[in-house]
């Protein structure tokens, strides 16, 4: 660090002591009439013979919540050192130097009550209160002064009184078919029920809801102003009596029922010159102009197109073609006009002709990407990769890519007494893939046509060097299915995969660790595993405030080829190209849940629980195939792999035993509070739970067989608090994780066995939140 520099650290710690020696003023700028806002002292519900309904209270603390200076908790608590605020107190604005770096950088205009308004406060409230069927509450504020009478804070009370409902309701009864509709789903809607809450947001959402739905049916120019409700609060106290009507200026278009006519398909290539040649197709879905030249199957434009010439016109079909076309990742414009024509059906529908303008964008995609890994084995670093992407191989938007990587890692978690030692690897290799956007396979599958659904072929190769450890080389090609069921259902087969593992070289002293472990050595055979696996996901809201996420995968291994070997009459060490096949069973299951809170904190939980079994041609499963707990994604008081299986624990750890410490059964329970602090900024406080076991016992790792008595005894367990720098597309996070209970014996008698704070903590950097 040089001088200049240090002088500079040193003028700015000063300024800061010599702001807080002097219990520096932050109102001394202010006029007679001005009182600085230090936030809402209370928010009150006087509820009278009713509960005012969560939704209305969300709406009621957004209008409320006005940040103070400084906010800690906003809007009730602040941080005790208003430094922008005594900056802005106390250097000129048009200060120069370093004062003026200081000012511009980090002074803050004081927030003021007059500024807050609460008068426009209260009347929001009202509104909000008004519109939601509490005619009869209302809102009230109270300035409430500080010792300081320069500083005030504001206490809000609401009044609740019992909301009014929907009583009679009127129907429009025209017997047209457009009104028929509209009566029929207002009276199936939700939110339109005698005896309902009367509440406008609900009245709007049932003009859209049957808004969608006309236009869903043909009725293309409709609009959701077209539909009105008038009420009468007069005739019964409490009560609002209703009366769907139509407006009385709804164009004639409206009205109208209309099928889809012609649909012309124009594509043009990446590169216009002015000199191409139009080429047009008759195909059974469109007519299909290509501007030749380009590189463009016939049928992959017609294949998107989701509704035919002829049927009842859908905003949502034009929604799921726009969606099908943008899926292939080919084109860079798509533009969708709709047109009306003068003649009409002998129904006396309207016609609509459909026009679809696509443009290929560029084929091949470079990339070079310098970039920082992490794994979830608790790995971090650089890695540098290079690839090419053919966005449209054959003509229909198969993607081949073919890529080259390499990464330098070393393991997080820098901890106390309980932990693991660090150590650092580096691997290289080569990838490729081709995908399809479409799925290549049996009928029995049956995919929503609603979604682009893939076939993927992949084949790759890598190198892995862990320095004083081995160098192992693996080799992998598969061949998988991806289709989503529903919106929120997405399925994955593997119906082939086939992976070759082979260890190059490894040191005397992991040597010595695998003879010491036979399970070790057996794990880390070289050996091929043919694997089929299926994995399935649901994801959704459950409601406004929930949302889950299900995980669940089954896999095995050999099990296909082993039952070909035996009936050829091999019954013994079953090999392929004269080295023996992994045979396992594998399955895993992950449940998430996210319960939204207001203003963006959130409490997330995660289940986890999985177990694998090798028997028939392996004695034991694959060391990669193995589970393991600690580390950034896991129980976070724990490094990675330096829990289990169950109570075992190593005499002496060094950074072999690194390897000892995984199983065939896992279990793990986690939630997490998460909190904003301040801009991309965001805390966490979090408690985790689990460990793993072995299926099958060993004499090397005794403690370590799974046996229900000791269950909850031989889960570990750990708190703490987690910094996360949060841009949405990229999330850099920080987690001190605090020991409170290890599975194995620590020298302290009593469930929270951990001695000393020191010697037990991690703390662990990562990238994207732990789950």
């Amino acid at each position: 660090m040089n001088r200049n520099n240090e002088l500079f650290i040193i003028s700015l710690l000063l300024v800061v002591m010599a702001f807080l020696a002097t219990a520096c003023s932050t109102t001394c700028k202010l006029a007679d009439n001005e009182v600085l806002y230090t936030g809402v002292k209370s928010l009150k519900y006087h509820e009278v013979d009713t509960k005012i309904d969560a939704g209305v209270k969300d709406n009621i603390f957004t209008a409320i919540n006005v940040k103070p200076n400084n906010p800690l908790y906003s809007p009730y608590y602040r941080t005790p050192f208003p430094f922008g605020l005594m900056l802005w107190n106390h250097i000129d604005a048009d200060a120069t130097g370093f004062k003026g770096w200081l000012y511009k950088h980090f002074a803050s205009r004081p927030v003021l009550i007059n500024r807050v308004n609460p008068n426009a406060r209260v009347e929001m409230i009202n509104s909000i209160l008004h519109n939601n069927g509490y005619f009869t509450s209302s809102a009230s504020y109270k300035i409430i002064p500080s010792k300081n009478p320069k500083k005030a804070k504001i206490s809000y009370d609401i009044q609740v009184r019992e909301p009014y409902t929907i009583g009679n309701i009127e129907y429009i009864n025209r017997n047209t078919p457009i009104s028929n509709m509209i009566d029929s789903l207002a009276r199936i809607d939700q939110y339109f029920q005698t005896g309902s809450r009367y509440c406008l947001d609900s009245l709007s959402a049932v003009r859209i809801n049957i808004t969608n739905y006309l236009r869903n049916r043909g009725y293309y120019y409709y609009r959701p102003e077209y539909i009105q409700f008038l009420a009468d609060s007069l005739q019964d106290e409490g009560v609002i009596h209703m009366r769907l009507t139509l407006s009385n200026d709804i164009p004639n278009n409206a009205l109208i029922c209309y099928r889809t006519n012609n649909i012309t398909a124009t594509v043009i290539g990446d590169d216009i010159k002015g000199d191409e040649v139009p080429d047009t197709l008759i195909t059974n879905r469109c007519k299909l102009i290509k501007w030749q030249p380009l590189h463009i199957r016939d049928n992959t434009i017609p294949s998107c197109i989701r509704t035919r010439k002829g049927r009842l016109f859908r905003v949502n079909s034009i929604d799921r073609t726009q969606a099908a076309l943008s899926r292939l990742g080919i084109f860079s414009t798509i533009d969708i006009q709709v047109t009306p024509i003068d003649s009409i059906t002998p129904s006396g529908d309207g016609l609509l002709d459909l026009d679809i303008n696509c443009q290929l964008d560029k084929p091949w995609e470079v990339k070079f990407e310098l970039q920082g890994a992490y794994k979830s084995n608790s790995f971090l670093g650089p890695g540098i990769k290079v690839g090419a992407t053919h966005k449209n191989a054959f003509g229909a938007g198969e993607k081949f890519s073919i890529n080259l990587y390499g990464d330098y890692e070393w393991q997080t978690g820098g901890s106390g007494k309980y932990q693991g030692g660090d150590f650092n690897s580096y691997e290289f290799g080569i990838e490729s893939s081709l995908v399809f956007p479409r799925l290549l396979a049996p009928a029995f599958l049956y995919p929503s046509r609603r979604y682009t659904n893939w076939t993927r072929l992949s084949l790759g190769a890598s190198i892995m060097n862990r320095p004083g450890f081995f160098k192992m080389a693996q080799a992998s090609t598969a061949f998988s299915w991806e289709w989503h069921g529903s919106k929120y259902s997405l399925h994955e087969l593997t119906p082939f995969k086939l992976t070759y593992t082979k260890l190059l070289s490894s040191s005397e002293q992991f040597d010595s660790a695998m003879i010491v472990n036979p399970a070790l050595e057996q794990s880390f055979m070289d050996v091929f595993i043919p694997k089929i696996e299926y994995t399935y996901t649901y994801d959704a809201d459950i409601n406004a405030r929930n949302h889950i996420t299900f995980t669940g995968s089954v896999s095995e291994a050999g099990n296909v080829m082993s039952g070909i070997w035996s009936l050829v009459g091999n019954h013994s060490t079953k090999e392929l190209f004269g080295i023996p096949f992994s045979q396992y069973v594998k399955g895993q299951a992950q449940v998430v849940w996210t319960h939204r809170l207001p203003i963006g904190h959130n409490l997330v939980s995660r289940v986890f629980v999985g177990a694998a079994h090798a028997y028939g041609n392996s004695y034991e499963v694959p060391f990669r195939e193995q589970f393991y707990v600690g580390g950034a994604n896991s129980v976070r008081a724990f490094a990675v792999r330096t829990l289990g299986p169950g109570s075992f624990h190593p005499e002496f750890r060094d950074r072999y035993t690194y390897y000892d410490q995984s199983g065939t059964f896992k279990f793990e329970a986690n939630t997490e509070y998460r909190f904003p602090i301040l801009g991309y900024f965001k805390g966490a406080v979090f408690l985790d739970a689990g460990n793993i076991w072995l299926l099958e016992g060993e004499d090397y790792r005794s403690g370590g067989k799974l046996e229900m008595k000791n269950f909850f005894q031989e889960l570990a367990l750990g708190t703490g608090l987690g910094l996360r720098f949060d841009m949405d597309m990229l999330v850099v996070r920080a987690d001190l994780g605090i020991a409170l209970h290890a599975p194995y014996d620590t020298g302290k008698s009593g469930y929270f066995n951990i001695a000393r704070f020191k010697d037990g903590w991690a703390f662990h950097l990562a990238i994207g939140y732990p789950f």
